[in-house]
């Protein structure tokens, strides 16, 4: 099995739980943006596709913040086949702290993906109110867990290697398997 990584706005750091896995295993490739400062929906979904092509089909999709408003664009414009995604902390574009920078990515496809999928959120992420996750969850027809107060799950959220997160990965991988 094949994980793309799909970091959010800004990339992930190395204090996030997505540049750790990365690092922890040669199975794990980040999808590199040409523009992280301004992302441009367009451009992030060819790279996207790039990148799954040259993945092949037992590909694992392991998404961040504005990385899972990418993954329901590219899925609902996209034939290729993928295994799953593992979709953390989506942002909610009507949010006032969305940034604007981002803004090719709010008119996000909000219809079943065609491929098994866990949504993860926090309670207390400033970029998104529980109701929204949890309505990104039902639209994309997602398993969605809430993990408490996590904030943005990223790099500030002082997660390390997240074992937490890789235990609902292996979760997503064997409900994939059934």
């Amino acid at each position: 099995m094949n994980f793309l990584i799909l970091p959010g706005i800004g990339d992930s750091d190395q204090s996030h739980w997505q540049t750790q896995w990365e690092q922890s295993s040669p199975n794990f490739s980040r999808v590199i943006q040409d523009d992280w400062t301004n992302p441009d929906c367009q451009q992030w979904m060819a790279r996207l596709e790039e990148a799954i092509l040259q993945s092949g089909p037992d590909t694992i999709l392991v998404a961040h913040s504005l990385g899972c408003l990418l993954v329901s664009h590219w899925a609902a414009s996209s034939s290729l086949p993928i295994k799953g995604a593992l979709l953390v902390a989506p942002p909610d574009p009507m949010a006032e702290v969305f940034p604007v920078e981002a803004r090719s990515f709010s008119d996000f496809p909000r219809r079943a993906l065609n491929f098994k999928s866990m949504l993860i959120a926090s309670a207390n992420d400033p970029y998104a109110q529980i109701e929204f996750s949890k309505q990104c969850a039902s639209d994309w027809d997602s398993q969605f867990i809430c993990i408490g107060d996590a904030e943005h799950i990223n790099g500030s959220s002082n997660l390390g290697e997240w074992v937490v997160g890789k235990a609902m990965l292996q979760q997503l991988l064997e409900q994939i398997k059934a």
